[in-house]
């Protein structure tokens, strides 16, 4: 077993290049997709496969040397920072978005429309055109009627536009997110007081609760495209919509997944104690910071959208 002042070092491996390539067909695929290939979708589908087989090779590679001893508490202290490190870049990349939504409510659609120093080219380019949030009339629109390129969606999702709370799919959103939060903090607290029957359960429902989230934003994606006319493609609430929320569902995709994995660990393998969890801890702290930046979404999106 290691000291308190050695540090393990694994063998070289091949799986990073590997991982590297995985990573590289995933986002060029993605890129074709979004660009009209139709190969596209197979070529993310073959990195994102590549890539998820790195993974399970890499973090099973791990979880035996944890198990053999071999992990250092110098060692798992790097684990600890590498994981905060991860999230933090994770709140800057949604700190892009959100500001790249702040940017366009706040300063360009204003310009568009004709206000401050810079709305001078809205009697140039965009005659016409109204300042508004959600933006229903794109510029396009008002210049060219019904020849534009660019339209605008049909209704937004927009809390002003909602009869019933009850049947708005956003709240539900939240209150199933809300809920996760709470059961894997149960689940932790359990697994704390060395309850393992207690820990499967409460962190089983999140799996499920996580589930449940995904398949109802894929109804309102559905209701979105099929009978609001809100796609990626219509203007810039279209595509700071669907981008905002699509990447935040890809990141709860990824936090389900991980939790369905600690959970099988629990379940079929008995791992994890009061005292050695750091990968449903690490799971754990990825779930809350998906459920914030949810928060996020539901007010700047949603509430003040």
């Amino acid at each position: 077993m290691s000291s308190e002042g050695s540090y393990y070092v694994p063998e070289q491996s091949k799986l990073p290049i590997v991982a590297s390539l995985g990573l590289f067909l995933t986002v060029f695929g993605a890129a074709n997709w979004l660009n009209g290939d139709s190969k596209g979708p197979t070529i993310l589908f073959c990195g994102g496969l590549l890539f998820a087989f790195v993974l399970w090779q890499w973090f099973s590679a791990v979880i035996t040397e944890n198990i053999n001893g071999m992990n250092s508490p110098q060692l798992k202290r790097s684990y600890v920072w590498g994981m905060g490190w991860f999230i933090f870049s994770e709140v800057m990349f949604f700190a892009a978005f959100f500001g790249a939504l702040f940017y366009v409510r706040t300063f360009a659609i204003p310009w568009l429309g004709g206000e401050g120093d810079k709305g001078i080219t809205n009697e140039i380019l965009w005659n016409g055109f109204q300042s508004e949030w959600p933006v229903m009339t794109t510029p396009d629109m008002a210049v060219n009627g019904d020849a534009a390129k660019v339209s605008g969606p049909g209704q937004s999702m927009s809390f002003a536009n909602v009869d019933s709370l009850w049947s708005w799919l956003p709240f539900w959103n939240t209150v199933v997110l809300m809920t996760s939060s709470v059961t894997v903090h149960f689940a932790h607290t359990a697994l704390k007081n060395d309850n393992r029957k207690g820990f499967n359960l409460w962190l089983g429902l999140t799996v499920a609760l996580g589930i449940f989230f995904l398949i109802l934003q894929a109804e309102e994606y559905y209701e979105a495209y099929a009978h609001m006319g809100l796609t990626l493609d219509s203007g810039i609430y279209g595509t700071t919509f669907f981008m905002l929320t699509g990447f935040h569902g890809a990141h709860v995709t990824l936090g389900t997944f991980m939790l369905l994995v600690m959970f099988l660990r629990s379940l079929l393998k008995g791992h994890f104690k009061h005292d050695d969890c750091f990968g449903f801890e690490s799971a754990s702290w990825y779930w809350h910071f998906v459920d914030v930046v949810w928060v996020g979404l539901f007010i700047f999106v949603y509430i003040l959208g």
